[in-house]
């Protein structure tokens, strides 16, 4: 599979308005067991419940089963599993796990869009891509901001995954996919029925589930049509100063050098969306000053669990500056308190073992140069909460802090780190 899929992104880049054609064909049984064997082996099972390591036991009949049912166009996608998930302040966020013979044909046919559309992808578009993440998405804004921005609008789709036109994504994959057959299948994963925690099935009309393997790359491929390219072949040639654009996902930030450049893209974004039955997150959309050198009345925004804002640095020059967001802060810390409160009792070697893989995911996020003081205060309300709770594993204080320090010296816990620059050639490589 790998050298077909190189092929069609060496003619992808070649011809740029060309049809891709027997793009079906490559979901054969070689390619859907290189698929399976790319899968999560630990990933949660689907409607059938059967696992990872279940499918494998038969893995080659299963193959032959799945191909056959391609073949003789009989194959019917499963219905989804609907779980929830908890967000910040109590919302849970709802994801769709489709059975594993979904998640092998989806991933398979995932690398075959990626390596047509991959191509076409603008440089401003950051999620759910190789070799981009959210350290590059950040590093971008914050260049941006720094080349004389004064006007930022922060901006949020509102439930884009379950608002996805169907019919509008079906046509946007027909510029570069010219198989019936393969968008016959896309059709039939936006069309399965979800299955909700109360047993209740829906038939949805629009929307492709979060959780779903090819969801990422159809969402960046609707957005790549709907924002993108409007922004860069509409918006940034009638601004009369200068525009930069950084889209993470559904979340993004246009940063404007004129007012009156940011205030018509404002409205002009709405009407925009609306095309395409998709609308903004009004708590989570505002258009706000960004000046240098006016910064008291400039205001803080947040990307991607980062605030930024203009501030002094101890020289007294100005300085774009950056720390964890507020919320996102508050939101991590209580649920150290929670998961200290839920864990208490366990083995203080394993509570220890754990705390430090959390730790290590915290600071290769947040351990970004100019967030030192952030995650340090992070550092300390994990310190508090681990003294809290393992006295409370009975009804008599377990030790004081003396003797806690002497455990946690003796188990080791992670001491905050930079990972992560957001400078340019300057510390910590952001790459």
């Amino acid at each position: 599979m790998q050298t077909s899929l190189s092929r069609i992104v060496e003619v992808a880049k070649q011809e740029k308005k060309r049809r891709f054609r027997a793009l079906y064909s490559l979901l054969n049984k070689t390619n859907l067991r290189v698929a399976y064997y790319s899968l999560n082996k630990n990933a949660a099972p689907g409607i059938d419940r059967i696992s990872f390591s279940e499918y494998g036991e038969n893995l080659e009949a299963n193959l032959d089963e799945l191909v056959s049912s391609l073949k003789e166009k009989r194959y019917r996608a499963k219905l989804i599993r609907r779980v929830y998930i908890p967000k910040a302040q109590g919302k849970l966020r709802p994801l769709g796990i489709p059975a594993i013979s979904d998640k092998i044909l989806q991933y398979a046919v995932a690398q075959i869009l990626s390596s047509i559309y991959e191509v076409d992808f603008l440089d401003t578009s950051f999620g759910y891509r190789p070799k981009k993440d959210a350290h590059k998405a950040l590093y971008a804004l914050r260049r941006g901001l720094l080349n004389r921005k004064s006007w930022v609008v922060e901006a949020d789709i509102k439930s884009f995954f379950d608002n996805i036109n169907h019919k509008y994504m079906i046509k946007m994959l027909m510029q570069r996919v010219d198989d019936r057959a393969l968008l016959k299948l896309i059709w039939k994963w936006l069309k399965a029925g979800i299955m909700e925690t109360t047993g209740k099935v829906l038939h949805p009309t629009t929307g492709t589930p979060q959780g779903g393997i090819v969801s990422p790359v159809l969402a960046n491929i609707y957005l790549h049509y709907v924002l993108d390219l409007w922004h860069e072949k509409r918006v940034t040639p009638a601004c009369d100063g200068g525009t930069n654009y950084t889209r993470y996902a559904d979340d993004y930030v246009a940063t404007f050098q004129n007012y009156r450049d940011a205030k018509q893209f404002m409205q002009e974004m709405k009407t925009r969306l609306q095309k395409f039955n998709l609308e903004l997150a009004p708590d989570k959309t505002r258009l706000l000053m960004f000046e240098r050198f006016r910064k008291g009345r400039s205001k803080r925004f947040s990307f991607l669990g980062f605030e930024f804002w203009w501030g002094t640095s101890q020289t007294g020059k100005d300085m774009l500056m950056h720390r964890t967001a507020t919320s996102r802060f508050r939101q991590s810390v209580l649920n150290v308190k929670e998961w200290c409160k839920a864990n208490r009792n366990k083995r203080i070697r394993n509570i220890f073992t754990r705390m430090n893989r959390k730790l290590t995911g915290y600071y290769n996020y947040f351990g970004v140069e100019g967030n030192f003081k952030r995650i340090g205060q992070f550092y300390q309300t994990v310190i508090e909460n681990l003294f809290k709770w393992l006295n409370r594993r009975s009804q008599r204080r377990s030790f004081n802090w003396k003797v806690f320090s002497e455990i946690v010296d003796y188990y080791g816990l992670k001491q905050p780190k930079i990972t992560k620059s957001l400078y340019p050639t300057k510390g910590v490589s952001f790459a």
